[in-house]
């Protein structure tokens, strides 16, 4: 039982965080707990498809560093960061309640860490007390900062239609280089070195994480704020729709 806490517990609280910073306009709890079940749902994804590279001799340990670069970025980060972007694109970001950029952050940290939760129980279980307090401060809040790079460009393409396509995929990109970089120094080898350079990657994805999450939170707060000024004014509230491009940039 201590186990399954310990492997628990990081993703539900920043899943926790999340909900409290998504204060001005909340989302609905029955899609916040949707979003994170797909996202434990969407492991199939990448595990038949990791099961099947392995298969075709592509596996963690590789004779060389293009070998591992190539498992860590195209077989892991390829394809567990786009089993999440489907569960983000195709089910919360067409969703009526996800009306200002800020959810694309909330609902992509949801879908992550429903995936990462899921991880961190099969690992947990395997190997024990030691890896589930390493996952804590590692590998959970790397999924968590790859959601948030995602979730950022995901926000912003759902109110920039010009750019949508475009956005969409940067998404997907930067969540994947992010990923396969950290992965690809944690396998490049058990030492110092290499364990230094994947937290140094994390600590970049976790600064960008940050001000992206602060430049949303600001926003949601200018849009609360004209929402209720225009009602104020006897004018129609503020409609999704109604988000300017020049707040967004």
């Amino acid at each position: 039982m201590m186990l399954l806490a310990l492997a628990v517990a990081p993703g539900l609280a920043i899943c926790l965080l999340i909900f409290v910073i998504d204060k001005y306009d909340p989302e609905p709890v029955s899609l916040l707990l949707k979003s994170f079940l797909l996202g434990m749902a969407c492991v199939v994804m990448p595990l038949l498809f990791q099961v099947l590279a392995s298969m075709y001799g592509f596996r963690e340990t590789n004779q060389s560093l293009f070998d591992t670069a190539f498992f860590a970025y195209g077989i892991v980060g390829l394809s567990e960061e786009f089993a999440k972007f489907l569960v983000l694109r195709f089910y919360a970001y067409p969703k009526k309640a996800f009306n200002e950029p800020l959810d694309g952050i909330v609902y992509a940290v949801m879908i992550g860490m429903g995936f990462a939760t899921l991880e961190n129980i099969a690992y947990v279980g395997q190997f024990g007390f030691g890896t589930g307090v390493a996952r804590m401060f590692l590998s959970v809040p790397a999924h968590a900062t790859f959601a948030i790079l995602m979730g950022y460009y995901v926000g912003l393409a759902k109110f920039m239609p010009a750019q949508r396509n475009m956005l969409l995929l940067k998404g997907l990109l930067i969540a994947v280089f992010f990923h396969g970089s950290f992965d690809f120094f944690l396998f490049s080898g058990n030492n110092i070195l290499a364990l230094g350079a994947a937290v140094f990657t994390l600590v970049i994805a976790a600064r960008l994480s940050y001000r992206a999450t602060r430049k949303e939170m600001m926003l949601s707060k200018k849009l609360f704020h004209r929402h209720f000024d225009k009602e104020a004014e006897g004018a129609s509230p503020l409609l999704p729709d109604e988000v300017e491009e020049d707040d967004l940039l």
